[in-house]
């Protein structure tokens, strides 16, 4: 299990192609937590002898080098992105609809993975072999790389929605529930990109 200081390295992946897998794919996510907007999940096949410098868990990065590392790795490996949005969310729950984004983000690689190592202990249904790596933004390169083109991909919708409905600030704060998203929820109520299941939205939904 990763710990807060671990570096991700290539040592799954090598692994894994030791055990047969010619080609191994990362898989994470970004949105799970906020009350608006999608959760969005990535793949990512890296080139083993073409690996961006400086990946890592996009949380332990900064805005502006992880925009970098995006277009690094959109340069120097295969991408896959699927999105789920709140509609998706709201029927389904969050934890199949990241699923269903892992599996799209998957099916959106221009190459077939023999495996995929999936951040986390939960496994989207795919047509390849699974390996669930908890902390594995901060073991698996791959894993680290869709983390980052995850985040950065959430945080591009995140401020186009700002743009759509305007008020609600989620260029600032992503649809988390921060303090200024609670006071322009009590101002404006929800909008198309709220999470209506989420408790915080539903009991405001039940008060209007």
């Amino acid at each position: 299990m990763g710990s807060i200081d671990s570096i991700p390295s290539f040592d799954l992946e090598t692994q894994a192609i030791a055990d047969g897998f010619k080609i191994v794919a990362g898989i994470d996510e970004a949105g799970r937590g906020p009350w608006a907007g999608p959760v969005v999940a990535a793949a990512v096949v890296l080139d083993a002898s073409n690996i961006p410098a400086g990946l890592n868990d996009s949380k332990r990065l900064s805005e502006a080098r992880r925009k970098q590392l995006f277009d690094e790795i959109c340069t120097a490996a295969h991408v896959g992105i699927g999105v789920a949005d709140a509609d998706v969310i709201d029927q389904c729950d969050i934890l199949r609809a990241t699923l269903l984004a892992m599996s799209e983000g998957l099916g959106r690689l221009p190459v077939v993975p023999s495996l995929a190592l999936v951040d986390g202990n939960c496994a989207p249904e795919v047509a390849c072999n699974v390996r669930t790596v908890v902390k594995g933004d901060s073991l698996s390169l791959s894993i680290a790389a869709a983390s980052i083109i995850a985040k950065v991909t959430r945080d591009r919708i995140m401020r186009g929605l700002d743009a759509r409905f305007p008020g609600y600030e989620f260029a600032r704060h992503k649809g988390y529930g921060t303090v200024i998203h609670r006071q322009a929820l009590g101002k404006l109520g929800p909008c198309p990109a709220h999470r209506r299941s989420f408790a915080p939205i539903h009991a405001l939904l039940e008060r209007l």
